[in-house]
């Protein structure tokens, strides 16, 4: 089981330099280098240049890099995916995407563009499009040689778009959070919540990581480095937690119960569906060891 950590993944302005520069020593999951919302229009190939660079060049460690570029459709969309085709990235994030179509052409502008085999597709939820045609963007990840591999959540766009009213809790944004796990789950895709805005708040951001988690959410979505250790607990599987995956596992793989469906582990029923999420619990938490080494 080949797993990557989520837990926190940090957006950075491709405009300023010294941000790319101190990325290398946060200790998030993952980074989105963005070409778009966080780049003023005439930074635009400014941004394009230093992040291309930054990729390059590398010393991110095991942080997961992702290029969020421009839609195709904007004056700088094309410019864009040819020179992060050309960085190599671990990813290239889609803004506004609002069907199945818009990833199968994606993925189609990728392969032109010279993109290696490596570099994953991940696409933004965040348009009241999107989310009523998110199965069929979720499904595009079933066709042959598909590289979609993760959801993320925009829900600051899904706000102005929708108009909804989110100050006092997310309850009005539960169907979009939920629809999104439900479709990234069964077609086999990590999902990312989307962003906290008062990054000040460390209180009311514990409580939208602890929601996002209970949700099924493999992480959180950043604005500031401040939040990624909270995001990095809240995310991770805790001790108690992992140690009894392992009991779990280790009881399925005693000779006596090798082929059966359901066994007791310490007097409770488990299932060898139960088997299945023990071992990914191990395996995320030996993935989050493993960076941590």
């Amino acid at each position: 089981m080949t797993i990557r950590p989520r837990r926190s993944v940090l957006y950075m302005p491709g405009s300023n330099a010294r941000a790319l520069e101190k990325a290398k020593t946060i200790a998030a999951d993952a980074l989105i280098l963005d070409l778009e919302d966080a780049v003023a229009p005439d930074a635009k190939a400014l941004a394009r240049d230093q992040v291309c660079a930054a990729v390059k060049a590398g010393g991110y460690g095991s942080r997961e890099l992702v290029i969020r570029i421009n839609a195709l459709d904007t004056p700088w969309g094309r410019d864009d995916l040819a020179a992060a085709a050309a960085a190599a990235p671990d990813a290239i994030l889609l803004p506004k995407p609002g069907t199945g179509a818009a990833i199968a052409d994606m993925e189609l502008a990728m392969r032109e563009a010279g993109a290696r085999e490596r570099t994953r597709l991940w696409a933004m939820v965040e348009t009241p499009l999107a989310i009523l045609n998110i199965g069929e963007i979720a499904g595009t990840a079933q066709i042959s040689g598909s590289r979609l591999a993760c959801l993320v959540m925009g829900t600051n766009d899904l706000v102005k778009e929708t108009r909804v009213d989110l100050s006092t809790n997310r309850r009005p944004a539960l169907y979009w959070l939920s629809a999104t796990v439900t479709a990234a789950r069964a077609h086999g895709l990590d999902v990312l919540d989307g962003v906290y805005n008062n990054f000040k708040d460390t209180e009311g951001f514990l409580k939208e990581c602890v929601h996002g988690r209970k949700l099924g959410f493999d992480g959180k979505t950043l604005i500031h480095p401040d939040q990624v250790a909270k995001a990095n607990e809240v995310f991770a599987p805790p001790a108690a937690e992992v140690d009894w995956a392992r009991k779990i596992v280790a009881a399925f793989d005693l000779p006596e119960h090798k082929g059966k469906g359901v066994i007791t582990v310490e007097g409770r029923m488990v299932e060898l569906l139960h088997a299945e999420m023990a071992r990914r619990t191990i395996a995320i938490a030996e993935a989050i060891a493993a960076k941590g080494a």
